[in-house]
């Protein structure tokens, strides 16, 4: 094989210009090791060991983790250990397979703990089958996809988490500055994040209430100004850029600053309980009116902006499809099949893949259920939904690196507990179809956007898709087996919604199903309107709705923080008198904040498993949370400073 290069070519951070091609690290014509039993073998291992950490932080926290990071990283230091170093797609497909576990976890949690709350029996194979099934679904609708997305899409989406990976593994093939770079960001973020998540020497999340201003504006107009103190988060900011770190924070800044204060002020003048709330406006805090009704509206604003995003995609998908169809035909013949970094699995064979899970989704609902109608109606949903929102996923982890999974999974649990209950299923056995069809849907589109980040990281470095394709296939399966080893042993041992294993995100998909299905039906249909209406109104302004819609859903101190991210990129990107000092400054911010993401994202996984082993509880500091927030403050300032500086630190 001949000589790589060590960086990204400058073309893979904006879009080509007319005429212009893209042409990876690897050419198509380079013969190389990718596919191989070290690879495999060591994706398999990060996919058990990622799949394990990953639920119990999921279920712990409601916060899953972005394992591709991590797992590059540990690709390139595990192979020094070799007598032959690996090579750089050898490291691809070890990340595809082992990055599996976080999509496929994120997927199965969001669902699957509100069968074990609603007293509904779950087995091992519920689970597994639930997350394998689903997850293939993901791989197997985004396949036709891959052309529109990380070609015809290239410079558009600026896919901010697979840019940090390639960043790495890229790097990871150089023993120069860059490597160093990454290293040092990544080191300072580590230890920054663990001090947070596994000592607490300060707090996260900072509400401003030592210094007064944010107990002022709770107290006095229910409103909150919070922000996330993890470099790992400030760093995906800084990918993310300036311009959609503020639509993003402007959606947060609505929910928080406007309609949270509004509905307070509207609730204080009412008396009894509105659905969905037990207990009455008036007594509610900040994030009880958010949780109970604003993100509900988020959520509405999502739908809008996906489907939205669909009927302006479907001429794009159609296109895909025929190309993906034509290209079987054209196979023999010099298609672009005959291009190695071109060449996917055919689409006869994704046909035949999909209609094998429905096949297999039947049997499994029939296998619980006295007639058929039901199971095929259940697998029609399924495949239907997943289908619509496997593009929304792909785009907003391209556009922002966060998936709206959780948003567009409630949206399948309305319309299939309403539909289910339209056909004459209801109590228990629809709440368990209801759950097991939303878990299906909510792990495709984890794994699809999760893929998505795979496939543009091969299309940065030229990998052969076909393999992240087949490969990925055999990560999810692993990591759907130890996701339901894993579940099974964190019910036996807690009670799952219990403040010792939360489960937030299920907690509230089964208060949905309940509404819906249980003996007092009902919801509040009107709030979901609301954000479809305002994701409309922010498309024919030209704004990005999707992007704005995701920040009226998330919390505002994540949002905040991604803010303050895509801020000291803006200020790196000006700092220089010269265009290349500038760009040479961007470029290294760029490696920072991947540090900073990868840094953080391991402290993550260490967290986990210390938590994991119980030693959190002598391991963490408490005390006076006015005193941990002050010093909290004081090192975000700190850590922001340090990216600034460092990101400075070049020679023109």
């Amino acid at each position: 094989m001949t000589d790589i290069p060590t960086k990204l070519p400058q073309e893979a951070y904006r879009e080509l210009r007319e005429g212009e091609s893209y042409h990876p690290i690897v050419p198509a014509g380079v013969s190389s090791f990718e596919v191989t039993l070290r690879a495999v073998l060591t994706g398999i291992i990060m996919a058990v060991i990622f799949s394990v950490a990953s639920a119990y932080l999921a279920l712990k926290t409601g916060q899953g983790m972005e394992a591709a990071i991590p797992i590059a990283i540990l690709a390139i230091g595990l192979a020094n250990f070799f007598a032959r170093k690996s090579t750089i797609l050898e490291n691809v497909i070890i990340q595809s397979i082992g990055a599996a576990s976080s999509a496929v976890v994120a997927g199965a949690v969001f669902t699957i703990p509100a069968l074990y709350m609603l007293d509904i029996e779950v087995s091992f194979w519920h689970i597994f089958l639930t997350a394998f099934l689903g997850g293939s679904l993901g791989v197997l609708f985004l396949i036709p996809l891959r052309d529109y997305l990380m070609v015809s899409e290239h410079g558009k989406l600026p896919f901010p988490e697979a840019m940090a990976t390639t960043e790495i593994l890229v790097a990871g093939e150089s023993a120069g500055q860059q490597a160093k770079t990454l290293i040092w960001s990544a080191l300072v973020a580590f230890v920054f994040d663990l001090c947070i998540l596994t000592f607490g020497f300060w707090k996260e999340v900072i509400t401003f209430h030592a210094v007064g201003i944010g107990r002022w504006l709770q107290d006095r107009f229910s409103m909150a100004v919070r922000i996330d103190g993890l470099s790992a988060i400030v760093g995906l900011g800084y990918i993310v850029g300036v311009k959609y770190a503020s639509i993003i924070a402007a959606g947060s800044f609505l929910s928080f600053l406007v309609l949270i204060p509004l509905v307070h002020y509207i609730g204080s003048h009412l008396t009894g309980v509105i659905a969905p709330a037990t207990i009455p406006i008036s007594d509610m805090s900040v994030d009880d009116i958010f949780g109970n009704y604003v993100r509900l509206i988020g959520i509405g604003g999502i739908a809008g902006a996906g489907i939205m995003g669909i009927i302006k995609s479907i001429p794009s998908i159609g296109k895909s499809f025929i190309l993906g169809i034509r290209g079987i035909a054209d196979s023999k013949h010099g298609s672009k099949e005959d291009i190695r970094t071109e060449r996917n699995i055919k689409m006869r064979d994704v046909f035949i893949g999909i209609a094998a899970v429905g096949l297999c989704l039947w049997l499994f609902f029939r296998g619980g259920l006295a007639g058929s109608m039901v199971s095929t109606v259940s697998v029609l949903l399924a495949l239907g939904i997943s289908f619509l929102f496997t593009m929304v996923s792909a785009r907003a982890i391209g556009l922002i690196g966060t998936n709206p999974v959780s948003g567009m999974t409630l949206a399948t649990l309305i319309i299939t507990s309403v539909i289910l209950t339209k056909v004459g299923l209801s109590g228990k056995p629809g709440m368990f179809v209801a759950l097991i069809v939303g878990g299906v849907v909510c792990t495709a589109l984890a794994v699809a956007g999760a893929f998505a980040t795979d496939l543009k990281i091969g299309y940065w470095i030229g990998a052969t898709p076909r393999n992240q394709q087949l490969y990925k296939f055999l990560g999810i399966l692993v990591s759907a087996a130890f996701c339901g080893f894993a579940m099974m042993l964190f019910a036996r041992t807690y009670t799952l919604g219990s403040p010792e294993m939360p489960a937030p995100q299920a907690s509230a998909m089964k208060e949905i199903i309940f509404g819906l299905m249980g003996p007092e039906a009902g919801v509040q249909w009107i709030l979901f309107s609301f954000g479809v209406i305002i994701s409309v109104i922010l498309a024919m302004a030209g704004v990005p709705a999707l992007a704005f819609a995701l920040g009226m859903y998330l919390p505002i101190e994540l949002n905040t923080a991604v803010l303050l991210g895509g801020f000291l990129s803006w200020l790196v990107g000006r700092s220089g008198s010269d265009e290349k000092t500038v760009k040479m400054r961007s470029e290294k911010g760029i490696l920072v904040a991947s540090g900073y993401i990868a840094g953080g994202s391991i402290a993550g996984v260490v967290s986990a498993v210390i938590a994991a082993l119980g030693w959190d509880s002598f391991l963490m500091m408490h005390y006076s949370d006015n005193a941990s927030e002050i010093v909290a403050i004081a090192m975000l300032t700190v850590l922001s400073i340090f990216m600034f500086w460092y990101s400075r630190r070049v020679r023109a």
